[in-house]
């Protein structure tokens, strides 16, 4: 995959998401490996927090609790990385907007809470790559992350959700859900290299 190299003083934030069991962490890494050192990471707050010994509980006060401190950690995650690599492409695994789809009740009241509105999260990023859930196709969810713990239907019901916010970014993209998840993932790196080309394009015009 071949990048633009006149990109130093642009900055490309560019979020990877979809429901669970989409196959966005295990692109977002292959991504990295393929671009090198031109990519910085922003990894996926809510399996750092959970994983880190943060409750997860399924009461409603506990919920809202979990889905503050995801947001407020995803957020600095990103600032900080972007302030530390201007130059660089900033890949996020999920962004500040998913907890909308976690959120106990109408997405509105998310935003609400964090203070903040959607079109204001949708402005953070330059793109959106979401990659459907295999939930979608009926197939299982079953991966690396032991932080996951929906069922399958709790999981496309999700990507519904999910889509559903992020589809109205301007530049979105959707990777489909396919039986083969190398053409999946193959479908999703040339979905990047032309987002990431046309964001540089637009700067240096």
């Amino acid at each position: 995959m071949s990048l633009p190299q006149n990109h130093h003083n642009h900055r490309c934030r560019i979020v990877l998401t979809g429901g669970p069991g989409g196959g966005k962490t295990t692109a977002v890494d292959m991504f990295r490996r393929e671009i090198g050192e031109r990519v910085v990471i922003v990894p996926e707050a809510a399996t750092m927090m959970f994983m880190g010994g943060f409750p997860r509980y399924e009461e409603e006060y506990a919920v809202h609790a979990a889905q503050r401190a995801i947001y407020h950690v995803q957020q600095n995650l990103e600032d900080v990385q972007a302030a530390e690599y201007p130059g660089r492409i900033l890949l996020c695994d999920r962004g500040t907007i998913d907890g909308s789809a976690y959120w106990p009740g109408p997405s509105a009241g998310f935003f609400d809470a964090m203070d903040t509105t959607l079109e204001r999260e949708l402005a953070r990023y330059d793109g959106v790559i979401f990659f459907e859930s295999a939930a979608v196709g009926g197939m299982s969810i079953e991966g690396g992350n032991p932080a996951r713990l929906e069922s399958i239907g709790k999981a496309a019901e999700l990507d519904a959700e999910l889509r559903a916010v992020w589809s109205q970014h301007p530049n979105f993209r959707l990777v489909p859900h396919q039986e083969s998840f190398l053409e999946k993932i193959t479908t999703g790196f040339a979905m990047l290299e032309e987002m990431v080309g046309e964001l540089f394009r637009a700067s240096e015009g």
